[in-house]
């Protein structure tokens, strides 16, 4: 049965940066980013919706140079990600280094697990690798749905194929979620974009909009410590870690207003986050209401989610 066009171009890929010196994977990625921002119009205008907010002073030239460094980071992504696989733990080793480390070391020796919550910027998935691989922690990722299927079926593939164990988002996520928790594991969430949209409402980069109520969710049930954290590319390591001090989690009334104060809170980490390297914010689909309205404006309108309650407070919990 012959793969559809995308995931056949991204299974190429794959194989193409992993047959050829890393020079020129590089030149030819950064060759294809460059016509991929010239062509879809709709990804160039959201990747510069989103620099503008996390940088207000990116404006003109200079907001187009970001665009296109955002472009070509995305591209270095993928490279890094492909050539992963045929790496020895030595290597990956090599190529990171991490600020912080010790406040993961210290949540997994009490036993509860981390929730560790990151943007989509730099390649997490080396963070990934390198805590399986040489530091032989557990990491569970929940990963987003894609289609086509198959294209699902490979990032999920090459995932595992890094050593870790994958959760797609969905009605079975937050029991498998909870099982890895309970096996002491480092779970992966990236929480900059509420993809149902049934998150919590908090004002991001100025806007409002909603980001995912899990991690605080999860976080007050378990014990688990919530440490916000990113990956970015660096020119000396390779890829650096950035692990922030975890959050301060308690109880403090009806278990939906601490899920929307922790929630809060953790959007402006996340804010911090990505205003270290904001070309390095991967981020290529609508994030807020007024990207949709942007985009129906530019004759490319995307199917809005149905923003409403939050899970908890629709279910009424407290």
């Amino acid at each position: 049965m012959a793969l559809d066009p995308v995931t056949a171009a991204y299974r190429a890929g794959a194989a193409f940066s992993r047959s050829v010196p890393r020079p020129i994977a590089d030149l030819t990625a950064k060759g294809l980013s460059r016509v991929a921002a010239s062509v879809s119009k709709e990804r160039r205008m959201l990747v510069a919706r989103h620099l503008h907010r996390a940088d207000p002073s990116l404006e003109g030239k200079a907001l187009d140079r970001a665009v296109d460094a955002t472009f070509d980071s995305y591209a270095r992504y993928w490279i890094d990600s492909f050539r992963l696989p045929q790496m020895s733990p030595e290597e990956v080793d090599f190529g990171f280094s991490f600020d912080n480390f010790g406040y993961i070391a210290d949540a997994l020796a009490t036993g509860n697990g981390v929730i560790a919550v990151l943007p989509h910027l730099g390649s997490w998935e080396w963070a990934a690798i390198w805590l399986t691989q040489v530091m032989n922690v557990p990491v569970t990722a929940v990963v987003e749905p894609v289609e086509p299927p198959a294209l699902f079926d490979f990032f999920v593939d090459f995932r595992r194929e890094l050593g870790m164990n994958i959760v797609p988002l969905g009605p079975n996520a937050g029991s498998e979620i909870l099982q890895a928790l309970a096996a002491n594991h480092v779970v992966c969430l990236l929480a900059d974009r509420d993809i149902p949209g049934d998150g919590i409402e908090v004002e991001f980069f100025g806007e409002i909009t909603t980001i995912p109520a899990g991690p605080a969710t999860l976080a007050l049930r378990t014990g688990a410590a919530l440490i916000p954290c990113a990956v970015y590319f660096d020119e000396q390591s390779g890829h650096h870690g950035v692990v922030e001090p975890p959050m301060t989690v308690v109880r403090e009334g009806r278990l939906r207003d601490d899920v929307r104060r922790l929630t809060i809170e953790l959007a402006g980490r996340l804010e911090a986050l990505i205003r270290r390297a904001p070309t390095q914010w991967h981020l290529q689909q609508p994030n807020w209401p007024s990207d949709y309205d942007a985009l129906e404006e530019l004759g490319k309108p995307y199917p809005r989610p149905e923003r409403g309650p939050s899970s908890l407070a629709a279910r009424g919990e407290n």
